[in-house]
């Protein structure tokens, strides 16, 4: 799926302000991404996670601001269109997911691969059976329409949707985000399995549990602040994540 060497960075976010008006969200962050690399950015609502997925991508409100280095693959995207920088190989799934909940399974996914099919891909079709591979369940589903699904198989939706345009860089806002746990689990488990495609992914989650054993990296953001960055596994035993996102029962395991 990625044409970016194992390790290579994908993304590149230094010294990030976003602002509103004349509240500022975000307050110079900085992070990075490798091909084929979880990275994951965890802290409670109104840290600022969503803001930096959208200045990320471009999709900045009329009455916002922002400033710093956003570079995807070496390409630096200071004023770079939303369309433009999909077409470099970024691809953001929101948390409210977008689906055409007229149109089937089938048709939402095709429309994933609509940029590819215009830029005139022959084969734009062509991640189908790997979609259908992953979410075997979409496949069951594929003449149904998107509207008639459950929570969980519109996320697997939303995420096939989204491979569909082989993406470089894989962007996920929340994707737990009303899921029983059961289903949640099994999002995580896919999430993991696309490590193996080379895709790089930015996982913005409030489930910092299920966040931080699916990382490689993570950084902790709070009230506009990295705060704490780090390899997930060593971020999952610090005491203040513990207390503040993990639960004191979590030190005793």
């Amino acid at each position: 799926m990625s044409n970016s060497p194992a390790g290579s960075l994908v993304l590149e976010v230094a010294d990030l302000h976003v602002a509103y008006g004349k509240v500022e969200a975000l307050h110079g962050a900085s992070l990075r991404v490798g091909a084929g690399q979880i990275v994951t950015v965890i802290g409670p609502n109104g840290a600022g996670k969503s803001t930096m997925l959208n200045a990320i991508a471009g999709a900045m409100p009329s009455n916002g601001s922002m400033r710093g280095k956003v570079s995807l693959l070496g390409q630096d995207l200071d004023g770079v269109a939303i369309e433009t920088r999909v077409a470099r190989g970024m691809c953001l799934v929101p948390e409210t997911r977008e689906l055409f909940a007229s149109m089937t399974v089938q048709d939402n996914l095709l429309l994933g691969s609509y940029r590819r099919y215009k830029a005139g891909e022959r084969a734009y079709a062509d991640q189908m059976a790997m979609v259908y591979d992953l979410f075997p369940r979409l496949q069951e589903r594929r003449r149904q329409q998107a509207g008639s699904l459950s929570g969980g198989e519109r996320q697997m939706l939303a995420l096939g949707r989204a491979l569909m345009a082989k993406p470089q860089l894989l962007m996920l806002d929340e994707p737990s985000l009303g899921l029983a746990p059961l289903i949640v689990k099994e999002i995580f488990h896919i999430i993991v399995r696309l490590k193996q495609t080379g895709v790089a992914i930015l996982l913005v989650e409030q489930n910092a549990r299920a966040a931080l054993q699916a990382a490689d990296h993570a950084y902790v953001l709070e009230t506009g602040d990295v705060v704490l960055q780090g390899p997930a596994a060593e971020l999952a035993h610090d005491p203040k994540v513990i207390d503040t996102y993990l639960g004191l029962a979590k030190k005793t395991n």
